[in-house]
């Protein structure tokens, strides 16, 4: 194994711990995922690296192969969220990338550097910040959407955007909703102004903090 080659290697443990503590930790804080997707980028990363040596046509092979069956695995696995199949996938990706080298040696560093910038700003907690999802299921059976929407609007205080409608229970009298909707926007509390004092001199309002119960 020549320099070049460990240098790549060590940039995708890097990069894994980039992804995986730097950015997915920080924003969603599930433990049991770190394991995970540090296991799934090393694991890739070494059998890629002791199968690729072969041909190109294998290399590609075996990084389809790979994606194929890890994607099989995980869908037989726990339920995840949509964001926390972006970060498999995204493991996976540094994993393939940085074992078959595709190119000059700056090809797969490059690559894996732009998907940990994709990362970043995609699930960026500060995009698209007030949008949600949500299946929700309401005490009542409704048949007419303009009436559901009003329902729903009124509970999360929010314009909904669209709504799937999955179930209509009619005797149970239940609806189950997948919603999506826009949260508005919290009214800003203005600071309250002193009454100018006689003489054209604003007095100073004391502030009152409230007691607490006793102890």
């Amino acid at each position: 194994m020549n320099v070049g080659v460990a240098l790549i290697l060590l940039f995708d443990l890097v990069a894994a711990i980039v992804l995986v503590y730097g950015i997915y930790f920080r924003r969603h804080r599930r433990r049991d995922m770190l394991v995970a997707y540090l296991a799934l980028n090393v694991g890739v990363l070494a059998v890629t690296v002791a199968l690729s040596s072969a041909s190109t046509g294998a290399g590609i092979g075996l990084g389809l192969g790979l994606f194929g069956v890890l994607s099989i695995i995980r869908l037989r696995s726990s339920q995840l969220t949509q964001e926390e199949v972006a970060y498999y996938f995204a493991a996976l990706a540094l994993g393939l990338l940085c074992g078959l080298r595709p190119g000059a040696w700056w090809v797969a560093p490059l690559l894996a550097t732009i998907l940990l910038m994709v990362m970043y700003v995609a699930d960026h907690p500060r995009l698209l910040r007030r949008h949600r999802q949500q299946l929700i299921t309401l005490d009542a059976a409704y048949t007419d959407e303009a009436q559901l929407i009003a329902r729903i609007e009124d509970l999360f205080a929010a314009k909904v955007s669209h709504v799937v409608v999955t179930e209509v229970n009619l005797v149970l009298d239940q609806t189950t909703v997948d919603v999506r909707f826009r949260l508005a926007r919290r009214p800003r509390t203005a600071a309250p102004v002193a009454d100018p004092a006689p003489g054209g001199v604003a007095a100073s309002v004391p502030s009152v903090a409230a007691a607490g119960p006793a102890r």
